[in-house]
């Protein structure tokens, strides 16, 4: 009998139309029986401010515990500005906090970064990447995942229209099943 691993999914937009919202619920989809891939929501988190680590909010608790309770976490990310959106990287930084409490430490991480243009949102992988080594997420080095053209890649339903790229991101995620296979 196969494990299941429960994969926090964190989707760097809050807009509900977003490419990026839409590639989670594709890759839920697409997801191996081995992979239970579930949203992890940040909107609610208020912006990090290290006077009130101590007394954290109930939506601060709520993600931690989500997060402390993932085998893995999975990023989904646009590029903004040749970076990550802030709410990702304050999600990132109320999830390490307080110093020797991260959410996020040993837990496998994968990157999809999805944007309009051709190059998939290069950038805000990368310094995703460089963040998730500094809070201790081992993430998977191969395959990257840039999604370019994103605006033309889902139907109305959120369908990924395109078959080379549905078939990329199942070997995407089969690969990511093994990463956290290895370093769980």
């Amino acid at each position: 009998m196969s494990k299941t691993y429960n994969v926090a999914v964190v989707v760097g937009s809050l807009r509900k139309d977003s490419m990026n919202r839409k590639m989670a619920h594709a890759l839920i989809k697409l997801a191996p029986d081995s992979l239970s891939l579930h949203i992890v929501e940040i909107g609610d988190l208020p912006l990090f401010n290290q006077d009130q680590e101590d007394t954290p909010t109930p939506a601060i608790s709520d993600f931690k515990h989500k997060i402390k309770t993932a085998n893995a976490v999975l990023f989904v990310t646009p590029e903004y500005n040749r970076s990550v959106p802030g709410v990702l990287k304050n999600a990132i930084d109320t999830g390490s906090r307080p110093y020797g409490q991260s959410a996020w430490s040993g837990k496998p991480g994968a990157v999809v970064s999805v944007s309009p243009g051709a190059v998939g949102g290069f950038g805000a992988n990368h310094h995703l990447r460089q963040v998730l080594a500094s809070v201790n997420v081992p993430t998977m080095p191969q395959p990257e995942a840039y999604i370019g053209n994103g605006g033309k890649l889902f139907d109305a339903k959120g369908d990924i229209t395109e078959p080379s790229t549905a078939e990329f991101l199942k070997k995407f995620l089969i690969a990511f099943d093994l990463w956290i296979e290895r370093n769980i």
